[in-house]
C-alpha cells in the first residue's frame, strides 16, 4: 500500500526502496523533471557541490561548521547515514526531523507521476524540499556517486569542490582514475569557482575544466598548506591570501588537513558573497565533527576505533594512521562485491592480529566465504580468521573476548550495523 502523510518515516524509506528495481540507476533526466514540476530549481542561496572518492563527507562536515560559525543559515545534504535517514538532511544546525521528510516524499510521490525514481533521487528532491521551506545562505550538497550523471548534479552549484579521486565503484564510473576524474568534473560549471584538493590531478579533469572555461584551483598549483605543530598554515598567492596559523581540524588524522586546504581555498573563492574571517575559519575547524571517520570510543577495556574506508585509497590512509600511532588490533570487516577488497586488506593487514568477518546482509554484500577466500589470498593464516553470521554477533564476541583494541571498517554498513549495537546495547 502507498504510504501518506500519515505514514511512518521508517516504513515511507521501506516502500521507497521496493519502488525501483535498480539501487543505482544513474541519469539526472527523470528526477530534474521532478524537481522542476515542483519548482526546487533554480536554488536561491549561493549553492556548493562536493564531489570526489574520499574525503567528500568530511569536506562538506567543515564547510558546515565554519558557515555556521560564520553566521550563515545553512543546508547540507550528505548520503549515507550511519543510524537514521535524517542525518542525511541538516538545516540550520539540525537534523530535518521525521515530519519534514515524510512531508517531502509526500510531496514528490504526488508530483513524479509516472516518472521512476530511485531512492537517492527521492532523497535528493526531499532535501531540496526541506531547504526550500527555510531562508537559507548557503546550500551544500554532497555527491553520492561520481557527478555527471548524479543526482544532485540536476542542480546547477554556485562553486564546486572536488576532493581525492581513485578507483571506486567501477561499474558505473569506469577502471581508472582518468575516467573517474571525468565524472566528478560534471558537477563543474562554467564561470563558476571550483577547487581540487587530490595533489595528483588526472588530466581528465584539468582539461575538462579548460574546455568548460573553469576557474580551477588546484592543490600544490594555486594554493599550499602546510602544518605547523599544533596549527596549520594556508597560502593562495592569487588572492593573496595567507593564514598563518589556522587551527587543526576537530578530526583524526593527517589526511583532514589536506581536506581542509581544499575547503578553505573553496571559502576564499566566495569571500565576495560569504565573507569568512580567519577567527571563524579555525573556530569551524575547532569544532566541526563527523561520525564513522576515525571514530573514537572506548568500551570497558577496550578502545575501538570505527572507519568508514572502502576502497584502496581510504585503507591506505587508515593503515597510514593506524602506524603512526602504533596500533595493532582485531577487526571486524566486512565489504561489497564490487569493491577492490585485495588491496585494501593488504594495506591494512600489518596492523591487525585477528579477522573477525560477517555477511552484511545487504544488497552488494560480500559473502563470508568470499570474504575468507580474499583474506587467505592476501597471507592472513586460517586460524586468524573468525566467521560470524552478523555484525552484531561480531561485536558481541569482540566485546567479550578481544584482548586487543578493535578496529571497525571495510563499508559504511559495516560501521552503521556496529553504532547501531553500541547504541542498543
Amino acid at each position: 500500500m502507498k504510504p501518506t502523510e500519515t505514514t511512518s518515516l521508517a516504513v515511507w524509506i521501506d516502500w521507497l526502496i521496493s519502488l525501483h528495481a535498480d539501487e543505482i540507476d544513474l541519469g539526472i533526466d527523470r528526477v530534474k523533471s521532478v524537481a522542476i514540476a515542483m519548482n526546487l530549481i533554480p536554488i536561491k542561496p549561493v549553492v556548493i557541490s562536493v564531489a570526489g572518492t574520499n574525503g567528500k563527507g568530511s569536506s562538506v562536515a567543515m564547510l558546515t561548521s565554519i558557515y555556521e560559525s560564520a553566521g550563515y543559515q545553512v543546508g547540507a545534504y550528505t548520503s549515507p547515514h550511519l543510524l537514521r535517514f535524517n542525518e542525511r538532511i541538516r538545516v540550520q544546525g539540525h537534523l530535518a526531523d521525521d515530519k519534514q521528510i515524510v512531508q517531502a516524499f509526500s510531496a514528490i510521490e504526488a508530483a513524479r507521476g509516472e516518472t521512476k525514481l530511485t531512492y537517492f533521487e527521492f532523497s535528493t528532491l526531499a532535501a531540496l524540499w526541506v531547504f526550500a521551506k527555510y531562508s537559507l545562505d548557503v546550500v551544500l550538497l554532497e555527491v553520492g556517486l561520481g557527478g555527471r550523471l548524479d543526482a544532485v548534479n540536476l542542480v546547477d552549484a554556485d562553486a564546486s569542490l572536488i576532493t581525492a579521486i581513485d578507483v571506486d565503484h567501477e561499474d558505473w564510473l569506469g577502471s581508472d582514475r582518468d575516467q573517474i576524474a571525468l565524472e566528478k568534473a560534471g558537477v563543474m560549471r562554467a564561470g563558476k569557482p571550483s577547487v581540487c584538493s587530490d595533489d595528483n590531478i588526472p588530466d581528465t579533469l584539468l582539461r575538462y575544466a579548460a574546455e568548460q572555461a573553469v576557474p580551477l584551483k588546484r592543490l600544490s598549483k594555486d594554493f599550499f598548506y602546510q602544518k605547523n605543530n599544533q596549527a596549520w598554515s594556508f597560502l593562495d598567492p592569487q588572492k593573496k591570501s595567507v593564514y598563518p596559523a589556522l587551527t587543526l581540524p576537530a578530526l583524526s588524522g593527517e589526511f583532514q588537513i589536506q581536506n581542509a586546504a581544499g575547503v578553505v581555498a573553496l571559502i576564499e573563492s566566495l569571500q565576495s558573497e560569504l565573507p569568512v574571517s580567519s577567527e571563524q575559519l579555525s573556530e569551524g575547524l575547532s569544532c566541526v565533527k563527523h561520525s564513522g571517520r576515525l571514530q573514537k570510543t572506548r568500551l570497558g577495556h577496550q578502545d575501538w576505533l570505527v572507519d568508514v574506508a572502502h576502497n584502496p585509497q581510504a585503507a591506505s590512509v587508515l593503515a597510514d594512521y593506524l602506524k603512526q600511532n602504533s596500533i595493532q588490533a582485531d577487526a571486524i570487516f566486512s565489504v561489497l562485491q564490487d569493491k577492490d577488497v585485495l588491496p585494501m586488506i593488504e594495506v591494512v593487514k600489518p596492523y591487525i592480529k585477528k579477522w573477525s568477518i560477517a555477511d552484511l546482509a545487504v544488497p552488494r554484500a560480500m559473502s563470508v566465504d568470499q570474504l575468507e577466500t580474499v583474506l587467505l589470498q592476501s597471507g592472513v593464516l586460517p586460524e586468524n580468521i573468525v566467521k560470524y553470521s552478523d555484525i552484531s554477533e561480531a561485536v558481541a564476541f569482540n566485546r567479550q573476548t578481544s584482548e586487543k583494541d578493535v578496529l571497525v571498517w571495510g563499508s559504511f554498513f559495516t560501521v552503521s550495523q556496529t553504532l547501531a549495537y553500541f547504541q542498543n546495547d
